[in-house]
């Protein structure tokens, strides 16, 4: 005998002309079926509010019914997370001056949510200069890391010139790396190319930058080098 359940073509004509009743949809399959209705019903909802601001769907709450509600607030949650993710973002950009009474808030407190990088200077020091020309280009590319500047001595007491410029970063409340003194920067020739590698191998910034800048002049001196010595080692044989 065969089975009235069975997914048949004989079985398919039968239901049609009533003499086997309608095949049973399985529970689960009419559970999802149900999501998913319910699913393209929510979406449609925050489709048809998708031009209006965070404001306009307040002003227009009362006339939501229960689903529109339920959509509404989703829809809420979402923008508001973007939202909250272009801001934190986009906080900085540029660089702050801060003083000695600054340094356990801007600094070590702030280091505990994001990176810090931090510039001590001193007027009249040429490479110092430079380095916030470069630091301020670098902030404005960066807008999610906080970079500051201070006076050394106003932040250390009595901190030597020798070791200026300085550069801490930090992150958790801690220096994670520290560019100290004129030779780590490679004196006046330095790039903000150059810099925002060197700040991008401590972790505290991306760059977009696929290789050491620094690495690229080393290795064009190089290659002139060893030009220059074949040239000569070439003309030495000839006089020989």
């Amino acid at each position: 005998m065969q089975d009235p359940n069975a997914d048949t073509e004989w079985n398919d004509i039968l239901r049609k002309k009533g003499i086997l009743p309608p095949k049973e949809t399985p529970k689960e399959e009419e559970e999802e079926e149900e999501e998913e209705a319910q699913i393209l019903k929510l979406q449609s909802v925050v489709k048809t509010y998708d031009d209006m601001t965070l404001q306009e769907l307040e002003e227009n709450e009362d006339e939501f019914s229960e689903d529109d509600e339920r959509a509404i607030e989703l829809y809420r949650q979402q923008r508001l997370a973007q939202w909250q993710a272009t801001q934190l973002k986009n906080v900085f950009g540029e660089v702050l001056e801060i003083s000695g009474q600054d340094y356990v808030q801007e600094v070590t407190n702030a280091s505990k949510d994001l990176w810090v990088i931090l510039h001590l200077y001193k007027q009249g020091i040429p490479l110092c200069t430079l380095i916030n020309q470069h630091l301020a280009g670098i902030a404005r590319k960066c807008k999610d890391v906080k970079f500051l500047k201070s006076i050394s001595t106003t932040c250390i007491p009595n901190y030597p010139d020798k070791n200026l410029p300085t550069i801490f970063v930090y992150r958790d409340g801690e220096i994670r790396a520290q560019f100290i003194g004129p030779l780590v920067f490679g004196g006046m020739n330095l790039t903000q190319d150059e810099l925002e590698w060197k700040l991008s191998e401590s972790g505290a910034i991306k760059t977009e930058l696929e290789e050491n800048p620094r690495q690229q002049i080393q290795d064009q001196l190089l290659t002139s080098i060893r030009s220059s010595c074949a040239i000569n080692k070439d003309g030495d044989s000839d006089e020989d």
